[in-house]
C-alpha cells in the first residue's frame, strides 16, 4: 500500500481527489519518470491547447525532452511557457461486484513548471548520451554520435522537477456492503510491459550485444 508524504511543493501539485493516494517522495516521482519512454505535455501557444506527447528521461532532478527547433512545441517551449506533464503507468485493472466500483492500480506523475533550453554542443550530447543510455546501456559507445549539423538543428530541453507530485493505487476491488453477495467474479487483472523478441536487421558478421541478447529478459 501507499506510504505517502503530506507535504505538497505547490498549491498546484496538491492532490484533492484521493487526496490518500498522493506521493509527494522524491524516490517515487524518479522511478515513475525512469520507467516511462513518454510523456505528455499541456501547453497553450497563445491561440489553442494542445497536448503534446514525446520522448522523456531523468537526470539528477531535471526531466528532459528533444526536439526540432522549428517545432511547434519547441518553439513555444523555448517562449517559456508555462506546462503541465503527465506520465502514466497502468498496472492492473480492479474488477468489484458494482460497475461503478471498478476502479485501475496505476502510477501517475504530474510536473508543472517551465522547460530551459541546454545550451552548448558539449552539454547537449552530454544529455543525449543519458538519453541513449537508458534506450540501451552501452549503446552511445556504438551508434555514430551526433554531428554539429544535426546538433544545430536540435534543441535539448528540461524542466526542474521541483513542482511535481504522484498518485499511487494499488488496492483489491472495494464493493459496498449491499453488493458483497451479488454472484459476481471480483479482482485484479495484473498488467506489465513486455519485452519482445529482438528483429535484427541485416547485420552480418556484426556481434550481438550484449543488451539485445537481454532485451526480452530484463522485464
Amino acid at each position: 500500500m501507499n506510504n505517502p508524504s503530506t507535504s505538497a511543493p505547490s498549491t498546484r501539485t496538491r492532490i484533492r481527489r484521493l487526496p490518500e493516494l498522493a506521493n509527494y517522495e522524491r524516490h517515487a516521482l524518479y522511478e515513475i519518470i525512469d520507467q516511462s519512454y513518454v510523456c505528455h505535455i499541456a501547453f497553450n501557444d497563445g491561440e489553442s491547447t494542445h497536448c503534446m506527447p514525446t520522448a522523456c528521461w531523468r537526470q539528477d532532478d531535471y526531466l528532459y525532452i528533444h526536439g526540432s527547433n522549428g517545432g511547434r512545441l519547441t518553439k513555444t517551449l523555448l517562449a517559456g511557457a508555462q506546462v503541465s506533464i503527465a506520465i502514466t503507468h497502468i498496472d492492473g485493472l480492479v474488477l468489484a461486484r458494482s460497475a461503478f466500483s471498478h476502479t485501475m492500480n496505476y502510477r501517475s506523475a504530474v510536473i508543472y513548471g517551465v522547460f530551459e533550453a541546454v545550451e552548448g554542443n558539449i552539454n547537449k550530447m552530454a544529455a543525449m548520451d543519458t538519453f541513449m543510455d537508458k534506450i540501451a546501456e552501452g549503446r552511445k559507445t556504438e551508434a555514430r554520435p551526433g554531428n554539429d549539423k544535426e546538433l544545430a538543428a536540435t534543441s535539448v530541453l528540461r524542466i526542474s522537477l521541483a513542482e511535481a507530485a504522484t498518485k499511487i493505487s494499488n488496492t483489491n476491488p472495494v464493493d459496498k456492503e449491499e453488493d458483497l453477495d451479488l454472484p459476481v467474479w471480483a479482482g485484479v487483472l495484473p498488467m506489465s510491459v513486455k519485452h519482445g523478441e529482438p528483429i535484427h536487421m541485416e547485420n552480418g558478421a556484426i556481434a550481438t550485444p550484449d543488451y539485445v541478447t537481454h532485451w526480452q529478459k530484463s522485464v
